[in-house]
């Protein structure tokens, strides 16, 4: 049984946890973009070059790598908060079921 304790619980993790999830939302969604930028920016440094060898220098370079890095970081803290979230309401959907189901013994 899942007690109103624990509802109540999961209703104000969702509460208090929207504004930070969104600020992790907004991170990753940020860094997604700004991977062509960067690689744009590396390109640009090798305009002498054929299109696969910037390319090429773009993916090797240390920026570009540490930027991955930091996505890759972004993401898990995107999906760690959007997996807990929905933990939390898949409680609430399971009570609200053991509810009717109390009220359906009635």
């Amino acid at each position: 049984m899942i007690s109103d304790e624990q509802i109540e619980a999961a209703v104000d993790y969702l509460r208090d946890s929207a504004d930070a999830c969104a600020k992790k939302r907004a991170e990753r969604l940020y860094l997604e973009d700004f991977t062509r930028s960067l690689k744009a920016e590396i390109m640009s440094q090798h305009l002498a070059e054929a299109l696969g060898a910037q390319e090429r220098y773009a993916y090797g370079d240390m920026k570009y790598r540490n930027h991955l890095e930091a996505l890759k970081l972004a993401i898990y803290e995107d999906e760690k908060g959007r997996f807990l979230r929905e933990a939390a309401n898949a409680k609430i959907e399971a009570w609200r079921t053991q509810q009717a189901n109390e009220r359906g013994k009635l």
